[in-house]
């Protein structure tokens, strides 16, 4: 909530976390001071103060009044100044989600791959069925741990994204490393294809892709394109490993 004071009245000024330092305005070196700062809920007030000393979060924007650009501002570009810091704040908050999601996806997948492990074939039946029920308690455990960075998509980019998984874990339960690894690595090259900053002197027709995957992936969102390069970069990395010790 953005307080009246705090867009054209006084306020006081008090030290921020520094998760919330200010964001430098417009106007060369005498540049105006704005703070963000955001106030948990009372419900976490107490774990997040309690026997560190530092001062409570405050839930409105802090501005610092000793800048005359601030004060001669009129209401409305001062409502856009603050809404553009916390429109920063957010997309870092995306950012910083995404990578937990990426993380929490490699877990998934390399639970994914333990399971379908020839090695495995190696083990006497009560062997097989500890280590099955260690992965399942691993994979039950990561399953309480819920991450949603929403991505806008059409019924198109939904359909695409549904097969491209669909080839990917059609991989991951291969019983053949080397094949395996030789299909993740057209994925990979189909991913790097439709990124002109990867292959812009190249000419795609020399590349080997996958052209089931490669027409999958152009109907997705460039969002879940990145993603997706990710996965299988991981997971070729992890399929090389397994390729040399095969």
């Amino acid at each position: 909530m953005l307080s009246s004071a705090s867009l054209g009245g006084t306020t006081s000024k008090a030290s921020t976390p520094e998760l919330f330092t200010s964001v430098g305005g417009v106007g060369g070196e005498d540049c105006e001071s704005m703070e963000v700062d955001m106030q948990p809920p009372a419900e976490f007030s107490g774990a997040s103060t309690s026997g560190t000393g530092e001062q409570p979060w405050v839930l409105t924007p802090r501005i610092d009044e000793s800048n005359s650009l601030w004060q001669n501002k009129p209401p409305m570009e001062r409502f856009v100044d603050i809404l553009d810091q916390l429109d920063s704040k957010v997309e870092s908050l995306r950012k910083d989600a995404i990578v937990l999601r990426d993380k929490k996806d490699f877990l998934a997948m390399s639970v994914d791959l333990l399971k379908n492990n020839e090695y495995l074939t190696g083990l006497n039946e009560n062997e097989r069925e500890e280590i099955n029920c260690y992965v399942q308690r691993i994979s039950n455990r990561l399953g309480t741990v819920e991450l949603n960075v929403c991505t806008v998509r059409d019924p198109s980019q939904e359909d695409s994204l549904h097969s491209v998984n669909s080839l990917i874990d059609m991989l991951i339960s291969s019983a053949d490393p080397v094949v395996s690894r030789q299909k993740c690595q057209q994925f990979l090259n189909a991913c790097s294809t439709t990124d002109t900053s990867v292959y812009s002197e190249l000419d795609p027709s020399t590349i080997c892709t996958d052209k089931k995957f490669e027409s999958a992936l152009l109907g997705c969102t460039l969002d879940d394109q990145k993603t997706i390069k990710k996965r299988l970069q991981a997971l070729l990395g992890y399929l090389t490993q397994q390729t040399i010790v095969h």
